[in-house]
């Protein structure tokens, strides 16, 4: 590619998303941004700017556009150098917009001190920040790609955000690099960065478990793509160092779930009739006792930056 034109492509799940320019290396000349859909998601992705602007495009920083988003969607942010050898570096936030959600209790329900079980709407609250090389911070939700299958790049760090987690359920996650680092393998708390940012130390192994009273509730979906090996899928309460088949290939895709687990009782198997003859007694026939089955359903805030690299 032109080294004039840098060009990322990141994947965005149903929503709206502010889309900021927030500054540049050059700052005479600063670069250009254009941010536009790929062909398969042009009819899902709309871009809205000013009536008078060229739309998609930020002629210099502190200026932003919207992105509306019907269906999971590409996003490419191209970025053009402002003077002919001029650097192409420069700092832009994705921010999903959100209305919240409206409070919904009825007015018969019962005051309860205890805390309510997580629901659909706070599973996805669930946000996922990964600093990728040549992208900088970028944040997504639940059950998106984070580089991945269709623009694979090295993960350097990560961080979880839950706003509305449950009380009783604790998550931590701690990440391993080919080299040993400084808190290398060690468990941080949500709301932690765990890895390196600009030192090119890529992730090479990647581990995740909830602790707490509510941890049984649910469960963890993570899928991971190490540089060379194909995607790995792994689910449960504890997921422990996840990491390509040496154990020193880079980390250039993630994609995380939580959803609740549901455990169902099977029905009682059928009883058959008992029959009892004079003097000779006939023994009941086996009765299957009752026996758990479970069904687990693998199931996207917090600002995030694009940085692309000069």
């Amino acid at each position: 590619m032109n080294e004039q034109i840098q060009q990322k492509t990141i994947d965005l799940a149903r929503g709206l998303f502010l889309v900021r320019y927030n500054g540049a290396d050059d700052k005479v000349s600063p670069p250009v941004v254009r941010v536009y859909a790929d062909r398969a998601s042009l009819n899902n992705c709309n871009i809205i700017t000013g009536p008078d602007v060229v739309n998609g495009t930020l002629f210099a920083p502190e200026t932003a556009l919207v992105v509306s988003v019907a269906r999971p969607s590409r996003l490419i942010v191209e970025v053009t150098a402002g003077r002919v050898g001029g650097s192409t570096a420069a700092n832009i936030k994705i921010e999903p917009l959100t209305q919240g959600q409206p409070a919904e209790q009825p007015a018969s329900q019962p005051f309860d001190m205890f805390e309510p079980e997580a629901g659909p709407g706070e599973l996805s609250d669930l946000k996922l920040l990964a600093h990728v090389a040549g992208l900088g911070d970028v944040t997504v939700g639940s059950n998106v790609w984070i580089a991945g299958p269709s623009a694979p790049a090295r993960i350097e760090g990560i961080s979880l955000e839950w706003p509305n987690k449950p009380r009783d359920l604790h998550l931590q996650y701690a990440v391993k690099f080919a080299r040993p680092q400084r808190g290398d393998n060690q468990f941080v708390p949500l709301g932690t960065f765990a890895g390196t940012r600009g030192r090119a130390l890529a992730i090479t192994g990647f581990s995740l478990e909830a602790t707490g009273p509510g941890a049984d509730r649910y469960a963890i979906a993570a899928e991971t793509i190490f540089l060379g090996a194909p995607a790995l899928r792994v689910t449960g309460n504890r997921i422990v160092v996840v990491s390509g088949p040496s154990g020193r290939e880079p980390l250039v895709g993630l994609k995380l779930n939580l959803e609740e687990r549901r455990v169902q009782a099977a029905p009682l198997a059928p009883q058959q009739p008992r029959r009892v003859e004079p003097a000779t007694p006939t023994p009941m026939p086996h009765q299957d006792g009752p026996r758990l089955e479970g069904r687990v359903r693998v199931f996207r805030s917090r600002q995030g930056a694009v940085k692309t690299a000069g």
